[in-house]
């Protein structure tokens, strides 16, 4: 199944990053990202459907909440897209 995830510096500022865009009705999971795509051991990343990541970046820049870096994941593969 195809999703974004967004990485975070740490697992609370993934844990705002999930209060903000549960209210704004965007559905999605905090995890730890896999070892490979961060070189930070303390990231966490939030998992979104793709169809939300427009509306996501949106409701994150609104609250002050800039990711590190955002993968989308597609036929199994993780790939770096813009900020």
């Amino acid at each position: 199944m195809e999703h974004y995830i967004i990485l975070a510096r740490s697992v609370t500022y993934a844990q705002r990053m999930q209060k903000s865009l549960g209210r704004a009705g965007i559905r999605c999971y905090i995890f730890r990202p896999p070892r490979d795509l961060t070189d930070m051991g303390c990231a966490y990343a939030v998992r979104i459907a793709i169809s939300d990541l427009p509306e996501a970046k949106a409701v994150l820049q609104r609250d002050g909440l800039n990711p590190v870096q955002i993968f989308i994941y597609q036929n199994g593969l993780y790939q770096e897209v813009g900020l």
